[in-house]
């Protein structure tokens, strides 16, 4: 029985089915989170379906003191977006506490639909820094969930930056690549991450510098640093894992719970359940080294085995974790009364006329032996008020029936749905954008690979090299752009500002932000601010709120089809990229590194996958690396439709090559190189 505590920090458990739904309430999770069928970042999970099943849900979490938040956590598209309403109607009538968020256009219509519902910044929004929750705080969020990316000083200075609840993973699989950032399986296969279908080709065996597996992370597991990350101002937990069996959402609530109580926890079962070679708390402590990469082995699978009976058994029973009142009432000629309270919610049985008792008469011992009997409910007995005449009984049968009357009638009005207001969203079908030939933009990763193209309306460089090479905003003026990093973390930001000061005081108008933070950030210091890919707008409401926030124009997600960017409507300039090896995910534990550290590595390393494709780690001031796709996309030859810009994105490449790819684009030749399309001519799931 567990008494009434105040928690300092909830425990947040996942759940994708109804068996993990049970294992995690009833192994003590303060909050659960769940998807509906789609728009979840986990849609191959069992998940609710429609109104009956998460209201179902809701109210056997709501009967226990347990909140629940639903994820609608995916990018959509523009012919998602009526659905996508129906999914918050059946959120509201459900009666959730929260939903999480990805996509900008799914927050403006929760701010239009269900305004009573907290909105929770996913963490596929890769919000990483200050300057990204202050983002947030102006769009209406309540709670970020940060990137799992950050050490423990970093989490530290971004929650005593910003009024929101902040929530941290704290056990669980880690996807190598920042959330959000990663298109290897929408790349490889058309199954995209950001739209919940990431097929998990990171767990496959890359080879990198003489290691397999050089893309799958260990599980990582914090709970012995949980007393550490309430003290950094963390609100909620987090623990990962709706695809995992019920015995693991057991395990891992069960020894955050312990861990919070100060009780020792059973780090060996946890790893039996579901490890891949042990866990890493390698982010949180800032040992980013390579014994953080492990995979799932035969003797994990087999270890697993021997723990799920004895795990099961944490979650057979209900557990009583709600409290009542009850006042007893036993006087000559009238039935007995029994009233039960909690939380507002109040009702009362009546039994028998008691008569006058033969030998012992009832009295509050045996009136609370009696009462006190709550198992196999979600309640226990915390008050009683006995009002007992002398000289009277009722037969304890009596008073038992009374008790599971009176607690079933509470459990039924506890289990009643309270629904938020639903309103439908105003639909404003966004004007048709009529592009024209495209402009072509010029985006290079060094100053030695630049030149002036003809036509070209804009030239893009890292703040870095473009700080590096001043010269070059006397050669290109307005023309020129500086491309802020997709990561700054937060130790980074401050010299990054002072970069674009400097930058700005120089003549610089104009910055590219890969990151919501990096867009506040540039609006903030006065510039004109274009979006990059990495923003992942994918559709045209989305489009409309990054204009809202300031954009000048914004390039769309790789992962919209040409047949998406027709029909993608507004005012907003969008573009495309239309050349380059994209990046196909961006890692903070870089594959290359070893435990000595990056060694002799020039910025570079190639890693292989199974079939001996080449993927280029590419440095970033050894700040993150970013896994390039191993062809480059080239659509010069293609039917390009609805891009008002095209950019041509350099990387590795040389300077001559720089310079034959854009007079091969400019006259839309055929490549004499090996090329991919990308996603613009494919059906993406």
């Amino acid at each position: 029985m567990e008494k009434e505590t105040e928690k300092k920090l909830e425990i947040l458990a996942p759940v994708g089915g109804q068996e993990q739904l049970i294992a995690a309430v009833r192994c003590g999770a303060d909050a659960v989170y769940l998807g509906t069928k789609g728009f979840n970042a986990r849609r191959n999970a069992e998940n609710f379906s429609g109104e009956t099943d998460l209201r179902s849900a809701v109210a056997y979490c709501h009967a226990r003191n347990v909140r629940v938040h639903v994820t609608v956590n995916t990018l959509v598209r523009d012919d998602e977006l009526g659905d996508v309403e129906e999914t918050l109607r059946d959120i509201a009538a459900a009666g959730a506490d929260a939903i999480l968020i990805q996509d900008l256009a799914v927050a403006e219509m929760v701010r239009q639909c269900v305004p009573e519902i907290a909105m929770h910044a996913s963490t596929q929004m890769a919000v990483h820094n200050t300057a990204g929750v202050k983002a947030l705080e102006k769009l209406g969020f309540s709670r970020v969930v940060l990137a799992r990316e950050l050490t423990l000083e970093e989490i530290r200075a971004i929650a005593a930056s910003t009024p929101l609840e902040v929530e941290a993973f704290v056990h669980g699989a880690l996807c190598v690549s920042a959330s959000g950032l990663c298109e290897l399986s929408a790349m490889i296969g058309g199954r995209s991450g950001n739209r919940g279908l990431c097929a998990q080709p990171c767990r496959l065996d890359f080879k990198c510098r003489g290691r397999d597996h050089a893309l799958s992370l260990k599980d990582m597991s914090y709970i012995p640093h949980i007393p550490e990350l309430t003290e950094a101002g963390v609100a909620s937990i987090k623990i990962e894992g709706r695809m995992k069996r019920p015995e693991y959402v057991a395990a891992a609530v069960t020894a955050c719970r312990s861990a919070l109580a100060g009780e020792p926890v059973d780090m060996d079962t946890l790893q039996a359940v579901f490890s891949r070679s042990g866990f890493t708390d390698g982010y949180l402590t800032g040992k980013r080294t390579a014994r953080m990469f492990g995979y799932r082995t035969k003797e994990d699978v087999e270890a697993q085995q021997g723990v799920l009976k004895s795990l099961a058994g944490l979650y057979r029973a209900e557990r009583q974790c709600v409290p009542v009142d009850m006042a007893l009432r036993i006087k000559g000629g009238a039935q007995a009364s029994l009233t039960a309270e909690d939380r507002g919610c109040e009702v009362s049985i009546t039994g028998q006329i008691p008569e006058a008792a033969r030998t012992t008469p009832m009295d509050r011992a045996t009136a609370e032996k009696c009462l006190g009997k709550t198992g196999g409910t979600q309640f226990y007995l915390r008050n009683l008020s006995a009002e007992l005449a002398p000289g009277l009984t009722l037969p304890v049968s009596e008073l038992n029936r009374m008790r599971r009357e009176a607690l079933a009638a509470l459990a039924a009005l506890r289990e009643a749905p309270e629904p938020k207001e639903f309103r439908p969203r105003r639909v404003r079908a966004a004007a048709p954008h009529e592009a024209a030939e495209p402009a072509l933009r010029l985006r290079f990763e060094q100053a030695g690979q630049v030149f002036d193209a003809p036509g070209a309306e804009l030239v893009i460089l890292p703040v870095t090299e473009l700080s590096a090479h001043p010269e070059l905003l006397e050669k290109f003026g307005s023309r020129l752009a500086a491309e802020i990093p997709a990561l700054v973390y937060p130790a980074r930001e401050e010299p990054l500002r002072r970069a674009l000061l400097k930058l700005r005081g120089d003549g610089l108008r104009s910055v590219v932000a890969e990151n919501i933070g990096a867009l506040a950030l540039g609006r903030e210091l006065g510039f004109a601010v274009r979006g990059g890919a990495s923003l992942n707008i994918l559709n045209s409401a989305a489009l409309e709120q990054y204009e809202a926030l300031g954009l000048a124009d914004a390039t769309v997600s790789a992962e919209l089809s040409m047949k998406g960017l027709r029909a993608m409507g507004g005012k907003l300039p969008r573009g495309i990229l239309a050349y380059g090896y994209l990046p196909l995910m961006k890692l903070r534990a870089c594959p290359a590194r070893g435990d000595g550290g990056c060694g002799t590595c020039r910025g570079t390393a190639v890693m292989t996958d199974r079939i001996g494709e080449r993927f280029t780690i590419l440095c970033r001031e050894k700040q993150y690396s970013e896994l390039l796709n191993c062809v480059p996309l080239y659509i010069g030859d293609k039917s390009i439709g609805g891009a008002d810009f095209c950019t041509l994105y350099f990387t590795v490449e040389s300077g001559v090559t720089c310079r034959h790819v854009t007079e091969l684009f400019l006259r839309r030749g055929a490549p004499d190189f090996r090329r991919t399309g990308g996603l613009y001519f494919r059906d993406l799931l």
